[in-house]
């Protein structure tokens, strides 16, 4: 079970160093509630096998779909995500809060 950031990032390295096409998503900043603080890791290959957690609900699904881009054409991307209170809980952003995570691939 991985347990820390630490021992996402080593999967994200074995991944590449297996020849797997990496992207690594992390939580840069946050505002009010947000599930995970910043620093937390997603690592996602090309095929849409991922650890770890920068959210959890509907925000989790986006970074995956948007680190396959990532993935695809080589470019980061800076994602933003924030709702009113009523309609957190759908998006898996309790109390309303709001994130940004920057997505990367890793080469």
């Amino acid at each position: 079970m991985l347990s820390t950031e630490q021992d996402i990032l080593a999967a994200a390295e074995d991944w590449r160093s297996k020849g797997r096409d990496v992207a690594i998503a992390t939580v840069v900043e946050t505002w009010g509630s947000a599930p995970r603080p910043v620093g937390s890791h997603l690592v996602i290959d090309a095929e849409g096998n991922f650890l770890g957690s920068v959210s959890g609900g509907c925000v989790e699904g986006e970074v995956v779909t948007e680190a396959l881009d990532v993935i695809a054409a080589g470019a980061p991307k800076m994602l933003e995500f924030g709702v009113a209170d009523e309609t957190a809980w759908k998006a898996g952003l309790s109390c309303g809060g709001r994130i940004k995570v920057y997505v990367e691939r890793l080469d």
